[in-house]
């Protein structure tokens, strides 16, 4: 007979157990558990994001439902709303970081080849803001009637995994996190205006570190050396600069380069700020567009992961649900990179909500999702455990 464990189930497996057990001791996660532990709350938060559950009450009714699916898991009771919540209250939302940050290693183990012919590492860095209500998130104010919070990222290009996350809240500004970051020599960042600082550029200057980013409009400067254009290309200008403002002079005193390319599609043209003097100038605008792709990443967890709305309104409560939202998104990532079918994200977070607990081998079900499962398998799933069910 044909037996394979639940989609959720093998989902879930992805996530080494031991692994998983270390972590949570050295947050002491299970301390007092009194039988809930931190891996059925991880699996409760986990079923939250795939299923789209909208609340406490929908994540514990559904694991009560699909509880004999589960018990091979170490899932024997379904947790209560409260139960739950109060995990979520006073857990600490550190396992799920370094939980997060673990199961990144083992998805780059999967993620495809560079996109680019160069050999640095190109990463993007961004930030997104998360609105709250106010009244429900006390703890988050942003402005006098608004709360929210912000996700800072740093995104591999390999792969576009989130090599970096930081959540705090929505008054912090994007450049103060910039300056705390540690870039491997010979990377290059390409990122907005908004993290424009010239003891920044200075820093990754003398460290190796390449950035391409968008000039400020009011940035004095003179040219130093014009440089050749490329021909029947969209680049207007290319030259060196030095800065000539008093703060530019102090705080920058390396030469930079400034790229005019023609934008055809808004016909505008956009200016470049880059420190790398290599590379043509239609390469570093390549760079510049493609770090589009982490705007499509917050787009694409906020379209269809929960980071929108919360199970809860404690701090500890919020960071953790989001922490499981990105855990949720290098699952789904492992299974786009292993599968032999173009997946969209989208396509496969639909498919797999739909058929979380259905009998199927995944990695056979990720590339032939509409094949007919075997006969004895259908019987097998007709004579599913029911007396488990609360």
């Amino acid at each position: 007979m044909v037996r394979f464990a639940s989609i959720f189930s093998q989902l879930l497996s992805l996530i080494p157990r031991g692994s998983f057990q270390s972590i949570a001791r050295a947050h002491q996660g299970d301390f007092g558990a009194k039988g809930f532990s931190c891996w059925t709350q991880f699996s409760s938060m986990l079923f939250c994001q795939l299923a789209q559950a909208k609340s406490l009450r929908e994540i514990s009714y559904g694991l009560r439902c699909c509880l004999g699916k589960l018990v091979h898991l170490g899932i024997r009771k379904a947790p209560s709303k409260s139960t739950l919540s109060y995990a979520n209250a006073h857990r600490s939302w550190r396992i799920y970081e370094d939980l997060f940050y673990q199961t990144l290693g083992t998805a780059r183990q999967f993620a495809p080849g560079k996109k680019f012919r160069f050999k640095n590492k190109l990463l993007s860095l961004d930030s997104s803001v998360i609105d709250l209500c106010l009244s429900l998130f006390p703890w988050a104010k942003f402005r006098r009637k608004k709360g929210a919070i912000k996700l800072h990222m740093l995104l591999d290009h390999d792969g576009y995994l989130p090599t970096f996350a930081l959540i705090t809240d929505g008054k912090t500004h994007d450049i103060n996190v910039a300056r705390k970051l540690e870039l491997p020599e010979g990377s290059i960042v390409a990122m907005d205006r908004a993290y424009n600082d010239y003891t920044l550029f200075s820093k990754w200057t003398s460290q190796g570190v390449f950035f391409v980013t968008r000039i400020k409009d009011n940035a004095q400067y003179r040219v130093i050396l014009p440089l050749k254009l490329p021909q029947h290309r969209n680049i207007l200008s290319d030259e060196i600069i030095a800065l000539t403002s008093d703060a530019g002079m102090k705080k920058g005193p390396y030469p930079l380069r400034r790229i005019v390319v023609w934008d055809p599609e808004h016909q505008r043209e956009i200016v470049l700020l880059t420190n790398h003097t290599e590379f043509g100038p239609t390469t570093i605008a390549a760079i510049y567009k493609e770090r589009w792709q982490i705007e499509l990443f917050f787009k694409a967890i906020k379209q269809n992961l929960k980071i929108k709305t919360f199970v809860g309104t404690t701090e500890n409560a919020l960071k953790i649900q989001i922490w499981t939202a990105l855990i949720t998104m290098l699952l789904f990532k492992i299974l786009q990179f292993r599968s032999h079918r173009a997946w969209s994200l989208s396509n496969l977070v639909a498919l797999v909500r739909w058929n979380l607990f259905t009998y199927r081998d995944l990695w056979e079900w990720l590339d032939d999702p509409f094949e007919k499962p075997p006969l004895e398998l259908e019987y097998e799933q007709l004579l599913l455990p029911i007396d488990h069910i609360g």
